[in-house]
């Protein structure tokens, strides 16, 4: 019995089949926009939210 094929893995940011060489992206292009969304704080974890007026004040 032969096996069914393998899915085609997406790029993360436009949804085009997967490039091994950018992988796991499809370019360069979406690979240098992923890293734009992390440098610009694109991306959030969730959690609470951060009340700098509720934090302790730390002499240094």
């Amino acid at each position: 019995m032969s096996q069914p094929p393998a899915p085609i893995r997406r790029c993360p940011i436009c949804r085009k089949p997967r490039v091994a060489e950018y992988a796991p992206f499809c370019s360069s292009r979406c690979r240098d926009r992923d890293l734009v969304n992390w440098l610009e704080e694109g991306y959030t974890l969730p959690g609470p939210v951060h009340d700098p007026e509720g934090d302790p004040e730390v002499d240094i």
